[in-house]
Order: structure tokens, then sequence, then C-alpha cells
């Protein structure tokens, strides 16, 4: 039986707006896209010639909402001039976390602030997300103060979603605290949608209660080539690789049938300051091919990346509307996998946490030596290494015994904890 008009307009909004369908499409109203569509027009007509532009747009989920394929993360953004940019090259989507500083986790001015300084006239053309660690013993009312001030921040009066920040355990899925929440803020036009974001080791385990019980209209995820064993299908044989969250496309699927939006976070395996020019070849840089890898995903809606320069920001963008691996994306990013798997902690694994009888956060840790020495960012790193308390630094006078061969994929802990205490204390 043919597919209806209807049931094709649906396909063609899922599979993404391209963009010249869509500057050609966004002068007529009917289409659906109204203002948003001559908004973005005129914008991507003002870009200079030959600036990267957004290139593809999708309908997330259930929710409606039109947002670009690459989207605006917040972490680590050191000003609104970033924010202005992203939004003059066509971007809709901007993520932020109240959470969030311009040096690191509550460490300068918060960026809530710089995206309510450069988008609050421009309200009505982007799709604002923010987010807040609600832990299972917070009350409704707490959550709401902090939804509030983050409100104020963003120079709004609502948010199109609203996320409980990293979620890791079912305890906190289960507060009914966070219902009561979301139904009182959605009432009063505080929130539109809300959601889910996590990217620790219970968070198959969390998205799939989420899902079967109806809980959320959104899930950010981390997601990148270091999660599917398929992909390294081609090359498995010639050096030894296990990926970890396997399960993770089928939550997408799922969450896809029901009409749930995903996005995905992390999509670079930690790989930001590499440079892999070497093994790049037609203009297929290792940041790009990692995010047209998740963008292949189906079932993904969008990507987030940190925007923390015009430069980085505009690589980013080139990547927006290209699905697919060619031969040279798979090559540098197999040419990664090989050269800086060794010491790459995986988002969503945590399978060492019970290792330590001092109760060290050792994923958390190598998080913190992530953003350290990958992303280049010390503050950010420092700040987030403070908050997991005096335990983190027991490493320095540990032996290393208690962890030794507790990595699934062999890194060598006490090594790397060791160097992360080192470089951060103080």
């Amino acid at each position: 039986m043919a597919d209806s008009p209807k049931d094709r307009e649906a396909d063609r909004d899922r599979a993404g707006i391209d963009r010249r369908t869509f500057l050609q499409q966004s002068s007529r109203a009917a289409l659906g896209l109204g203002a948003f569509g001559v908004a973005y027009a005129a914008r991507a007509a003002s870009a200079p010639a030959g600036a990267p532009t957004i290139q593809r747009f999708v309908t997330l989920g259930k929710t409606g909402l039109v947002i670009s394929d690459i989207g605006f993360g917040s972490s680590g953004c050191p000003s609104a001039d970033i924010v202005r940019h992203c939004y003059d090259r066509g971007m809709t989507y901007f993520d932020t976390a109240e959470m969030y500083g311009s040096e690191g986790w509550g460490d300068g001015e918060f960026v809530e602030t710089f995206i309510g300084e450069a988008l609050h006239d421009k309200r009505d053309k982007v799709v604002i997300t923010t987010k807040y660690v609600a832990e299972a013993k917070d009350d409704r009312k707490l959550i709401m103060s902090k939804l509030e001030a983050s409100l104020r921040r963003l120079r709004t009066d609502y948010v199109d979603i609203f996320l409980n920040h990293a979620v890791n355990h079912l305890d906190r899925l289960k507060n009914p605290e966070w219902f009561e929440f979301v139904d009182r803020a959605k009432q009063q036009g505080k929130i539109r949608f809300s959601g889910m974001s996590g990217h620790g080791g219970q968070l198959q385990e969390c998205i799939e209660y989420a899902l079967d019980h109806d809980l959320v209209d959104v899930i950010l995820s981390s997601h990148n080539f270091g999660s599917d064993p398929k992909f390294y299908e081609r090359f498995t044989k010639k050096f030894d690789w296990v990926a970890n969250q396997a399960g993770i496309r089928r939550l997408f699927e799922k969450a896809h049938q029901k009409g749930v939006g995903v996005i995905a976070m992390k999509t670079q395996m930690g790989a930001k300051l590499n440079d892999l020019s070497a093994y790049e070849a037609e203009g297929a840089t290792f940041q790009q091919a990692a995010l047209r890898w998740v963008l292949s995903d189906p079932n993904v809606d969008a990507a987030i990346i940190s925007m923390t320069s015009k430069e980085v920001a505009d690589s980013y963008i080139r990547a927006s509307g290209k699905r697919g691996l060619g031969a040279s994306d798979a090559r540098v990013l197999e040419h990664y996998v090989r050269n800086h798997a060794a010491d790459y902690c995986r988002p969503g694994c945590s399978r060492c946490e019970s290792a330590c009888p001092l109760g060290v956060p050792i994923a958390d840790v190598l998080r913190q030596r992530m953003y350290a020495k990958r992303y280049g960012n010390l503050p950010l790193a420092r700040s987030g290494y403070r908050a997991l308390g005096e335990s983190a630094s027991a490493c320095l006078s540990c032996s290393g015994k208690p962890c030794e061969n507790a990595c699934a994929y062999g890194l060598d802990i006490s090594a790397l904890t060791r160097e992360t205490a080192a470089l951060l204390v103080g």
C-alpha cells in the first residue's frame, strides 16, 4: 500500500531538510516552518561567502521542535560573541546548564548569561535547553528555584526543554518530586518539554527505564564511534578492541518508535585537540568524521558539541547535513582508535567503580583528565576535580593494586589517576 502524502511529509521531516530545499521552501509559510524558515533564510543569505552554515534541520521527535542537526554545546563557552556567531551561521539549537561556567563547573561567569545576552531578542527563532542535576532527595520547590534562576540568566520566561542532568541512578528517575515539578512548570509555561541527560555507567539502564515508563520527551546521551562494535567489524582482526554501550543503538531506535527526541553528546571520543591532519583526506577532518558517524544513525536527531571559539564552531558546522562515512572518514577514525584508545575512559562504562576501597570515583577522575589533556581546558578540569572531594586525590599515595586489571579495556588506572591528581591538585 502506498504511503499517504501525510506519511511522506512525516518521513521528509524525520530525515531532515537539506539547506537548498529549506531555503527554497522557507519563503512559503504554508510549509509549516513559517517565521522560522524566513528568519533562517535571511541569516544564511547574509553569511560571508564561503562561510559554513547549517545545512540540515530535523524535527525533534513528537515535540515538533525544528532544530539544527549540529547544536551549540555551551560547556566552557567563553563569551556571548561565540553564541552570536553560531546563530549567524544558522544554528537554532542551544544547550546549556545551570552548572556551566565560562572557566569550569561553577567557575567564572554563568554560560547561561552569555546565551541570554546573545539570544534574548531572538527567542522565537531558537530552541533552548537547560539542565539541572535533580537528586533523588530534591523537592519540587528546590528544582523550581533552580529553573527560575536559569530563566533569569537566560533572559527568557521559558525554556523549550528542561533536562534532569547526568542521570546515572534509577532512584533519580523515580523521584516523584521531579514529575510534580515538571507538571507544574509546564502548566505555568516555564518549560515546554522535559527529559534526561546521561553518560555514566548505568546510562542504558536509566534510558530503558525512562522509555518504558514514558518519563521523557527528549534524551541527551553520550554516543560516539567507540560505542558500537559494528563500526569495528572491518578491522577488529588487526587489533584488540572492545566497544562499550553496545545496546545504545537499540535504545535510540526504541526512543524513535515512541517519538522521543534523541540528541547525542560526547561525540568526539575525547579527541578534540588531537592533530590527525596527516590522516585526513578529501576534506574529511577527524571532528567532522566523528560527527558524521553519529548523525548517520537514523534514530539520532542531532548532536551537540562544545563551541569554544569561532574557528572551532566553523569546523563543526561544516559537518552539518552530511550523513554517512566515506572511506577517508573511516580511515581517520580507525587511526585514532589504534593510537589513542589505550588511555580513553569510555562514557557509559564505569565497570571499575567498585574496585577502589577508598571510593575514588575513577571514571569521574579520568573524565577530568580528558578535559585537561584532550580538551586543553585546565580550569574546567580543576573545578570538576575539586567537586569530587578529597577522596579523588587518594591515588597519589596508593599502591595501585586495588584497581589493577579493573578496566575491561586495559587502561592502567593507577598510572592515569596518579597523573590526573598530580596535574590537577593545587
